[in-house]
């Protein structure tokens, strides 16, 4: 049985990028869809759809490569986790990288990047980290 299906997502990412596979699939669900609708938002992949497979949902990312074929995903980190969850207020959401990365929150209004939260003026608690 898998605790943290969040990490297992970004886990299958970074292993994706590292093997130089144009795109990686997992098991779908609301949160990771969400988290990956931010990612082709802000220009991490190419796409994010929901498939179904044998009656299951499956989530299907294709991944984003620059010209000399190098991840557009440097760092991807999960901060909370379900043996320590990590909440942040409005005003102390983190800048990644100086601004230049994202942070993706669970909020009350949603599953927000960094930018989004403060300018609602909300917190929650932070997922994970984008570089």
């Amino acid at each position: 049985m898998m605790t943290d299906p969040i990490a297992d997502m970004l886990a299958r990412i970074r292993n994706a990028q590292l093997a130089r596979h144009e795109r990686v699939e997992m098991p779908a669900s609301r949160l990771k869809h969400e988290i990956a609708k931010i990612l082709r938002r802000e220009g991490y992949v190419k796409a994010a759809r929901v498939e179904r497979r044998a009656g299951k949902p499956v989530l299907r990312i294709t991944l984003r490569y620059d010209e000399e074929g190098r991840p557009a995903i440097r760092e991807l980190r999960r901060i909370s986790k379900p043996g320590r969850r990590v909440y942040v207020g409005a005003d102390e959401i983190p800048r990644v990288k100086n601004g230049f990365g994202i942070a993706i929150l669970s909020t009350s209004k949603g599953v927000l990047t960094d930018r989004e939260a403060r300018k609602l003026r909300v917190g929650g608690e932070l997922i994970c980290t984008v570089f």
